[in-house]
């Protein structure tokens, strides 16, 4: 059987990956692919939530039908004086921060050598997280140096700030751990 050009095409993605090795310009139709996709969609100025530079991001929502907004495309924003329309990469995948199939929507738990993870509830995670703060803060806490100089500080915890903290709430966050008495303290946006 003689394959002509348009029956290799017709493969499917392999026909696609074939047809771009022998030089098909494939831009286009990726062009009008993304158009359907946002076609009709709200859009919404913001600022991208990781390190404070201050990108600005153009979200695209539409309402679903069950009535709840679905979040459909993000990306830079080609007037803004800061970024330019350009991101970042944590900024060019922020998208996956509101709507990744693989987000945890609740808490799980694993139990001292159990092999399983269990869903648990907010309550309990945070009863159990506040236990373990508060134990390891009374076992660590050390209230004067060598010399005798009053230092208060806890010296078995430390503290990451998550990239997708905002500075507000990298702000509040160190407020709270240099109240615990924290000395180890980073923020992954500097990192």
């Amino acid at each position: 059987m003689e394959v002509s050009r348009r029956r290799f095409l017709s493969i499917g993605p392999v026909g696609v990956l074939g047809g771009s090795a022998l030089g098909f310009d494939l831009t286009e139709s990726i062009d009008v692919k993304q158009r359907l996709r946002i076609e009709g969609a709200t859009l919404a100025h913001s600022l991208c939530p990781y390190c404070a530079v201050g990108c600005s991001i153009i979200a695209y929502t539409r309402k679903a039908p069950n009535g709840r907004t679905e979040l459909l495309q993000i990306e830079g924003d080609p007037d803004s004086p800061v970024n330019e329309g350009t991101l970042c990469p944590k900024g060019a995948t922020s998208l996956q921060l509101a709507v990744s199939r693989r987000r945890v929507p609740q808490p799980l738990y694993r139990a001292p050598g159990a092999a399983e993870w269990t869903k648990v509830s907010w309550e309990f995670t945070l009863d159990r997280l506040a236990r373990n703060i508060k134990t390891s803060r009374d076992a660590t806490f050390v209230t004067q140096d060598a010399d005798g100089n009053v230092v208060n500080r806890c010296e078995g915890i430390a503290f990451a700030g998550g990239a997708a903290f905002s500075s507000e709430e990298g702000y509040l966050a160190t407020k709270l751990m240099r109240g615990l008495g924290l000395v180890h303290l980073e923020q992954q946006a500097r990192v």
